[in-house]
């Protein structure tokens, strides 16, 4: 067990921040940290991390609860980033592991709240996330690769504020062999959503471009109580971008309840109960 004691980490984020993240500009430290531990991981303060936040691969079991993850000060540009946000890639929880629970926790941070990479067994809950990508199912530069399985992922009550998307699952349109299946969302409440309530796509690199049919998504679901979430004008409440015959299994959607923005389009996915 590590108990932080509500004790802060200070990654220094605004030596390296210039608005291009990981990928570009000013080498950055990357993620801040790694966690390979099992047993408990609780009350961490984090500020202002370069590039992505916990790394988390752990060998057996884990919980992490009560952390604060506070980037808030990288949504303002700097001399650096051309009027951009000067923090970005700022991932709050990259995940690729098994039997994880990640709860109560605080993200404010200007990329995905989660990423899962791969991994069995993922619980996210009772979390709060501030002004980044949403909670999403992917790899970190952007997809689901190759020959990788997701299953087992309960994603439920969490509060997701001004995002650009709010829950999300993206995979690589050139991938073959991967598996995301059992994903259930229940909940969640999201407000001020700036792209798309929830959009579930197999075009990357491409967004809504010609979806991949390497990688099996099946049984989606929105379970009870509800999920409810509110775009903002121009934003899509619902995409859904599969490839023929690549999404399957029951997608029993009557839980989700979308408001606001624009009616996005469903692609070779069957959904039931859901309307928007």
């Amino acid at each position: 067990m590590i108990n932080g004691n509500g004790h802060k980490f200070d990654g220094g984020g605004p030596f390296y921040w210039d608005g291009q993240g990981i990928n570009g500009g000013t080498q950055k430290p990357d993620p801040m940290m790694k966690i390979k531990i099992s047993g408990t991981f609780e009350n961490v303060k984090v500020v202002n991390s370069p590039g992505r936040v916990f790394s988390v691969s752990n060998p057996a079991a884990l919980t992490m609860t009560g952390l604060n993850i506070d980037n808030s000060q990288g949504d303002a540009p700097n001399s650096k980033s051309g009027g951009k946000a000067a923090g970005h890639n700022t991932d709050g929880f990259d995940v690729s592991s098994n039997d994880l629970t990640i709860q109560n926790s605080q993200i404010h941070n200007q990329d995905d709240c989660l990423a899962i990479n791969k991994g069995t067994n993922i619980v996210f809950k009772g979390n709060s996330c501030t002004g980044g990508h949403g909670i999403s199912i992917k790899l970190p530069k952007g997809s689901i690769d190759s020959d990788v399985t997701v299953s087992g992922v309960i994603i439920s009550g969490n509060t997701i504020t001004n995002n650009d998307q709010a829950l999300r699952i993206k995979t690589k349109s050139a991938s073959t062999g991967s598996t995301v299946t059992n994903v259930t969302y229940s909940g969640n409440t999201a407000t001020g959503i700036r792209q798309f309530g929830v959009i579930i796509d197999q075009s990357y690199p491409d967004t809504l471009g010609t979806p991949g049919t390497g990688v099996i998504i099946s049984n989606i679901n929105f379970g009870s109580p509800a999920t409810s979430i509110s775009v903002n004008s121009g934003a899509q409440k619902v995409a859904v971008n599969c490839g023929k015959g690549s999404c399957t299994g029951t997608w029993n959607w009557s839980n989700l309840k979308v408001s606001g923005g624009v009616s996005g389009k469903i692609t070779n996915a069957q959904i039931s109960g859901f309307s928007e």
